[in-house]
């Protein structure tokens, strides 16, 4: 016979509680309580919600080591996360929106340094012989992923950030850079700018051609000059860029509206510009994506759009739950579309 939960023992101090304890704290069987906990829906509602509630007085964690032998899974989602980013307070944003997302799922978070330059498929390799999680989560997507390949072929639940030009459907969440360019071309345009300046990541990013298509095609469209920084990428050293920021502004027409990518490389060039006396508002204007306030912060303002990297987070970790129940990858991918803020008026000028 069963006991109301009001009158359950909890264990002694310092003994960890375990699936018999419960079982006999409850009234009910081991069994009982195992499929309780699992939420089995075999089991009357009335008794889970009682072994549930006896569970969390006593302070029970499932044995993840038992659960994994049980059955098959780790209950862990692995995040390959690459630090280097141009977005600051990125990990924060990013990591905020997956732990909300997989709450009260069981799931708990590993995260794994992705470094671009080294062997990225590395630690899917270790991941996939070792059976450390059951899902994947990574950023920094390459147009021709060797992860996204890799977990295909083995038939593994990934998401990743971004898109690649693989033509088998893959789980991804991404963000619009293609429109993000040409708005920003747009709004500078219309402050009379008519020599505009990018800095794109690294070639082999699928992001890097959705970028360099949306400037260069927005630009001719509107007929203005229009340059890529040469010789630096969003993730040279901060100190190549201003350097390669300042050698252009040194030229006999420097650019006069800069379109940046994250938050990084838009407060170096508002550094560069200041170091080539170079004023914001009268001599060129930025244009800036942003995933933190920072800019609220910062006088002269300058004109941004937001992407919202815990809206991210939290997508890739729905689509992943998703994907690990069964669900059909080709139905699992979502396009973040730019959020436009103005922050100053295009009259605003300085100095």
């Amino acid at each position: 016979m069963s006991r109301e939960t009001t009158d359950l023992p909890t264990a002694p101090s310092g003994d960890k509680p375990t699936l018999r304890s419960l079982a006999e704290a409850t009234g009910f069987s081991v069994a009982t309580v195992s499929r309780a906990l699992a939420d089995d829906p075999r089991i009357a509602a009335k008794t889970r919600a009682l072994v549930a509630e006896a569970a969390a007085l006593a302070g029970y964690v499932p044995d993840r080591a038992a659960r994994r032998l049980r059955t098959g899974r780790t209950q862990v989602v692995t995040l390959l996360l690459n630090t280097e980013h141009e977005f600051l307070g990125f990990t924060h944003e990013f990591l905020s929106g997956i732990t909300e997302a997989l709450q009260g799922t069981g799931y708990s978070v590993n995260v794994v340094p992705d470094d671009v330059g080294d062997d990225r498929l590395a630690p899917v390799r270790n991941i996939l012989r070792n059976h450390l999680a059951d899902g994947v989560l990574f950023t920094r997507t390459e147009a021709f992923d060797p992860r996204v390949r890799l977990l295909m072929e083995n038939d593994f639940p990934f998401v990743s950030h971004g898109r690649t030009e693989f033509t088998a459907p893959h789980p991804y969440v991404d963000f619009d850079n293609e429109a993000f360019a040409r708005q920003a071309v747009q709004r500078l345009v219309a402050k009379g700018r008519t020599r505009l300046s990018l800095i794109l990541p690294e070639d082999r990013f699928t992001f890097t051609q959705h970028l360099r298509y949306g400037f260069l095609s927005e630009a001719r469209n509107v007929g203005v000059e229009h340059e890529i920084v040469e010789g630096v990428t969003l993730d040279s050293p901060a100190a190549r860029i201003a350097e390669a920021l300042r050698a252009s502004r040194a030229g006999d027409t420097p650019p006069d509206g800069y379109v940046c990518v994250g938050e990084v490389t838009a407060l170096v060039t508002l550094s560069a510009m200041a170091d080539s006396d170079a004023v914001l508002g009268r001599d060129a204007d930025v244009f800036a994506k942003r995933a933190s306030p920072i800019f609220d912060n910062i006088r002269p303002r300058i004109d941004t759009v937001f992407e919202d990297l815990r809206e991210t987070g939290r997508k890739m970790a729905e689509m992943l739950l998703r994907r690990m129940q069964g669900e059909d990858p080709g139905a699992l991918s979502h396009i973040l579309m730019p959020d436009f803020e103005r922050l100053h008026h295009s009259d605003e000028t300085q100095g």
